[in-house]
């Protein structure tokens, strides 16, 4: 009993399946399965209002997968966020202390700027910064109820031990 071997595979068509599992986009690997829209927010600094306003403005289909972008498309989403062109609003650093500027930080740069920030604050002695000091909550919290004043040294319940 001999089968075609176009019987065998009755998967989907070689057009539709996606050439890479992983793509990288800004030094983060991405699964190629997933749309370009919800890809785009795996990287950090990319909300769900900045992918779908780089779908919009390099003109890409955001239910387009992944792992069906040229290497053209996936330089230009590099380019375009490195050095982007839209509305200030949009921006996670909006007139930096140091330079004055409007930038938009991603990965990495945005975790350092925020460990410099909150030294900033904690060097100037500053209220938000003495509360990130002592470990208590910055942003006006209660914290007779609902606050864990010892998460670092949590405790777990031990199980019985089997008396066999």
């Amino acid at each position: 009993m001999t089968e075609n071997p176009q019987q065998i595979h009755r998967g989907k068509p070689q057009a539709e399946k996606y050439e890479e599992r992983l793509v990288r986009i800004l030094s983060k690997d991405i699964e190629g399965k997933l749309n370009v829209y919800v890809g785009l927010t795996k990287i950090k600094g990319i909300s769900w209002s900045m992918a779908n306003a780089i779908c919009k403005i390099l003109n890409f289909d955001k239910k387009k997968k992944i792992g069906a972008l040229s290497k053209e498309e996936i330089e230009k989403i590099n380019e375009f966020v490195k050095k982007p062109n839209m509305p200030i609003f949009m921006f996670n650093r909006k007139f930096d202390i140091e330079s004055g500027e409007n930038k938009h930080l991603i990965g990495n740069d945005l975790e350092l700027q925020k460990e410099f920030d909150i030294g900033r604050l904690k060097k100037i002695k500053s209220y938000r910064g003495l509360r990130h000091a002592v470990g208590l909550p910055v942003r006006g919290q209660r914290t007779k109820s609902h606050f864990r004043k010892n998460k670092r040294k949590s405790v777990g319940i031990k199980k019985k031990m089997k008396k066999e």
